[in-house]
């Protein structure tokens, strides 16, 4: 075997042995067994199980492959450790280096590679609700710590907006809000506005009112193509634009749904400008992302912009234009996840 490809055989081991310790943490992560580590410390096979189910024996070889991936460690006396650092990714859901979601994500990605495959080969596509509970949760449960952590600080920073909604009555809608979080992470912010959330997909829009129980928020099922002209003071679109097949259209009633002088605001992926054979590591993996989940579900829709999660600055600004913009404008809002801040300017 000649040098190049021994180095290329060695690079998809690698990637292969990865694969199998994200479909180990999804296992460990669906059945509890971190969160019980995480919360009564070291533990053998039988006591894991006793604390949070499951069966025995296959408790036993996750734990012995979880330790020879390096995740866990052995204690003294032969019981299985999740390190501090461990635990505060795989559990801690307010930390921002929480990630077990995003094993979620991709373990709910590979369960449709049969649709997947068809959809490659014949041109259609793998709509959103097909991907299942896993898939729709992990992206609310990866993206909430930022919302509530990082976002708060990260709009006072764009000051005329952060003076416009902490007025009192401000309208803002939270268009494709999924879970909600972000939804919830505006009205926390600002206490004195009116904050409301709007997705077309029926289990997110449940989600969302499950996660604002105890808050003044509101969800509405339906097509953000349908908002009504000058209802709100700010429009905000939290990664979302680039899986919209009509994102025109949606940025069109964006626009009009925001009053004269209003806000219309975006986050969506960090990408290079351009495309580079060389990409980061923020690339590959939003190439992931739109190779396995995002653009086939962009393409399960007729007469779909298809997209994909590598939206670039100019495609958004195609978009914009084509809505009825007449530009955008990267906020400088740095360190701030996977993500980049737009201003849509009218």
């Amino acid at each position: 075997m000649s040098t190049t490809a021994q180095h290329f055989a060695d690079r998809i081991f690698r990637a292969a042995l990865g694969t199998a310790e994200v479909l180990s943490v999804h296992l460990g992560d669906r059945l509890g067994w971190y969160r019980a580590l995480a919360a009564h410390g070291p533990a053998t096979s039988g006591e894991l199980v006793a604390r949070a189910g499951g069966d025995e024996r296959y408790a036993r070889e996750w734990l012995e492959q979880q330790a020879c991936a390096g995740i866990l460690t052995v204690e003294p006396d032969g019981r299985f450790l999740l390190p501090e650092g461990a635990a505060e990714v795989l559990t801690d859901e307010s930390s921002l280096n929480y990630l077990a979601p995003l094993a979620r994500m991709f373990a709910g990605a590979a369960a449709q590679m049969p649709a997947l495959v068809e959809a490659y080969r014949n041109g259609g596509g793998v709509g959103w609700g097909a991907f299942g509970a896993d898939v729709r949760e992990s992206q609310a449960d990866m993206n909430r710590p930022w919302f509530e952590s990082a976002l708060p600080d990260a709009l006072a920073t764009v000051t005329d907006l952060d003076e416009a909604l902490r007025r009192p009555g401000a309208r803002i809608i939270d268009v494709g809000c999924g879970g909600g979080w972000s939804t919830i992470a505006l009205a926390r912010t600002y206490p004195q506005a009116r904050v409301e959330g709007i997705d077309i997909d029926g289990p997110s829009i449940e989600m969302a009112r499950r996660n604002a129980r105890g808050t003044d928020v509101t969800f509405h099922l339906g097509d953000a193509a349908d908002l009504k002209e000058g209802a709100y003071d700010a429009a905000f679109a939290f990664e979302c634009v680039h899986d919209m097949p009509r994102p025109v259209e949606v940025l069109a009633a964006m626009r009009r749904t925001v009053v004269p002088g209003g806000h219309v605001m975006l986050m969506d992926e960090a990408v290079a400008d351009s495309f580079q054979p060389d990409g980061d590591d923020t690339e590959r993996l939003m190439y992931g992302f739109s190779l396995l989940i995002c653009l086939p579900d962009g393409r399960a829709h007729p007469s779909s912009a298809a997209t994909g999660t590598v939206m670039r600055p100019s495609t958004l600004r195609g978009y914009a234009v084509d809505a009825g913009f007449r530009d955008i404008e990267v906020l400088p809002i740095s360190d701030f996840g996977f993500w980049r801040f737009y201003r849509l300017v009218a």
